[in-house]
């Protein structure tokens, strides 16, 4: 178990059957499920219920519901994105269940554009041989779907609590999850650190995308949900992973924050990737050219800026019309025109940005994670739909399958009515009595972003690596001098420490490129080595699985000798992730679930890299 936690006992509590930690598709359809089910639930956001990460995606939802199209097809274009690193049976699942889940958002109230014959528009993205994402508003497909899933939630009375930073999980005496403990931000009913108690947890949390200077995603993207399941004890996994989107708006070298997104549509429609001088560089990299699966793109991208020294290369979409970019780009349209570019009369400057996080809470088919109560969906989990490299406008389809599925889990393996038995008194945070975590300040959180974004990066290196995982212990040690006093600013900033050191721990110990994981002095993909996953728990320094000095360490300096933690990084066998049905409160037939398609062989076994322990301080 880990040795931290970020908060004191809470001073008030909200009793439910099943808690919801987020407010995007999948916490939405998550909590909208388990209260059709009976569950009594409660809904918990950082923000507003319709300011999640979902509202910004731009591109569609991805399903076979084309004439033509089939499951299969949708099966073997994510599986050639994930670069070898898929679990084929959660592909399967996603697939397979995906077009029923979108008729079933369909009747939630979620309007997609429709063709002149009445049917639903479909376009294509990225690594899709076929049309087969459904759009909304032409670019503004997440705000959509957040419009028609909020409206839901409202008109079904789920208790909501809105500005709320979930801060750690709670657990019964047994171990099991039993709520959580979070912050109020000054609004709404409740004031303060309080709690949520409730023996099913789905965390619903997003992504972690402002790890990075710059970023596609929204400023609330901090990574709560995996740091809070790593204090709580549970596997991450594929952290090193994260898409870069290769097409966002260039605002300059100096630009932070989050980025205006040039959706993968576009490129879809036709527009090319240019540059300076108007040359079409993706052309003979790949047979789908510009439509090459993300990962793919990016490197173009990047290996062009590096040939010629450039900034920045282009996007080209003149040829579209002014008629095309208004009726079927609005949004786009918008925010290049805010920043004094016009695409219907010039090219648009893109570079890549951190993006989505293919990696996160393990789960297994059914969204339970390694600790038992506690479910993830959504980009905080890691189901191996995605593998090493997301296939454009699978995400929200991933939100909508599994929080439907976990949401049928709930219901069997939580009884109606179970609401949080545990007095507030008797439901700690997962850190038990161990010390709380040391927070860092506010202004180390810019020194986080410039560190990831410099050494761990689009490109990376051993050195680079090396640096950035000195860097964050240099902070680290100075927040163990003088902790920073509790508070929104210091949660989140001690929560991106935490994600950002377990990613460069997994980026340094995977010797290999593959996916959006692009190791420069290990340019070549390795199967016989790496074609596994690299699963990641917080331990007490010196507990069991710890191996100080072995393999891919990352050295805490100062802070091991304070009796921190160590990051416990293991490879897997396979492509598949380990089941974590073990941990279930009440284990159930595989049976239990009739929409389960029936597993897929295994792959063959290869020779296992070492595992490690990067040795690091519990502050995080």
């Amino acid at each position: 178990m880990a040795g931290t936690a970020l908060s004191s006992p809470p001073s008030w509590a909200v009793r439910a059957d099943v808690v919801v930690v987020g407010s995007g598709v999948a916490g939405l359809t998550a909590a909208l499920r388990c209260a059709a089910a009976g569950l009594a639930t409660v809904i918990v956001t950082k923000a507003l219920l319709d300011d999640g990460s979902t509202r910004w995606a731009q591109g569609g939802i991805a399903a076979a519901l084309g004439a033509g199209d089939t499951p299969e097809q949708h099966l073997a274009d994510t599986l050639v994105a994930g670069a070898g690193l898929c679990d084929e049976r959660a592909v399967r699942i996603l697939v397979t269940e995906g077009p029923d889940a979108v008729r079933r958002l369909i009747a939630d109230g979620a309007r997609f554009d429709t063709a002149a014959s009445g049917e639903i528009a479909l376009t294509r993205e990225g690594g899709h041989h076929r049309r087969r994402i459904a759009h909304a508003g032409g670019d503004a497909t997440g705000a959509e779907i957040s419009r028609a899933l909020v409206e839901a939630v409202r008109r079904a009375g789920i208790e909501t609590i809105e500005h709320a930073l979930v801060l750690d999980l709670l657990k019964d005496p047994a171990g099991r999850a039993a709520g959580v403990s979070l912050h109020v931000m000054g609004e709404g009913r409740h004031d303060g650190v309080g709690a949520v108690h409730a023996p099913a947890v789905v965390l619903a949390t997003g992504g972690m995308g402002q790890v990075f200077a710059a970023t596609t995603n929204p400023a609330v993207s901090t990574g709560d949900g995996v740091a809070l399941a790593l204090r709580a004890g549970a596997e991450v996994a594929d952290l090193e992973f994260v898409q870069f989107h290769p097409t966002v708006l260039h605002l300059g070298p100096e630009a932070e924050g989050q980025q205006p997104l040039i959706s993968e549509a576009v490129r879809g429609e036709g527009a090319h990737l240019v540059d300076a001088a108007g040359v079409r560089f993706m052309l003979g990299r790949h047979e789908l050219a510009e439509l090459a699966p993300r990962d793919i793109v990016a490197k173009g991208i990047m290996r062009r800026m590096r040939e010629q020294d450039a900034p920045h290369m282009f996007l080209d979409g003149r040829h579209f019309g002014a008629a095309m970019w208004r009726e079927r780009f609005p949004t786009i349209l918008a925010a290049c025109r805010a920043h004094g570019i016009d695409p219907v009369t010039e090219p648009v400057p893109v570079s890549p940005a951190a993006h989505y996080a293919s990696g996160g809470v393990r789960t297994d088919e059914h969204g339970r994670t390694t600790v038992p109560g506690l479910y993830a969906c959504g980009e905080v989990a890691c189901t191996g739909v995605h593998g090493a490299n997301r296939l454009a406008s699978n995400s929200l389809l991933e939100g909508l399958v599994f929080a439907e599925r976990i949401a049928r889990r709930v219901r069997r393996e939580h009884r109606v009515g179970h609401r949080g038995e545990h007095p507030v008194a008797g439901a700690a945070p997962a850190a038990g009595d161990r010390p709380a975590q040391r927070l860092l300040p506010p202004e180390a959180r810019p020194e986080i972003q410039r560190i990831m974004s410099r050494g761990a990066g689009v490109l990376r290196s051993a050195a680079g690596l090396d640096r950035a995982a000195a860097e964050l212990d240099e902070l680290a040690g100075r927040a163990g001098d003088k902790p920073a006093e509790p508070g929104t600013e210091s949660w989140e900033t001690t929560n991106l420490h935490l994600v950002a050191r377990v990613l460069v721990a997994a980026a340094r110990e995977r010797e290999e490129t593959r996916g959006c994981h692009w190791r420069e002095d290990f340019p070549e993909r390795d199967d016989a080595r790496w074609r596994r996953h690299l699963t990641v728990r917080l331990r007490a320094a010196g507990g069991p699985g710890s191996a100080p000095g072995h393999g891919g360490d990352v050295k805490g300096g100062s802070g091991s000798r304070r009796g921190g933690s160590t990051l416990d990084l293991r490879a897997t066998d396979g492509t598949g992730l380990p089941g974590t049905a073990p941990g279930a409160v009440f284990p159930v037939s595989p049976a239990a679930d009739t929409a389960a398609p029936p597993a897929t062989a295994a792959p063959p076994a290869h020779p296992a890299p070492p595992t490690s322990s990067a040795q690091g301080e519990a502050h995080p």
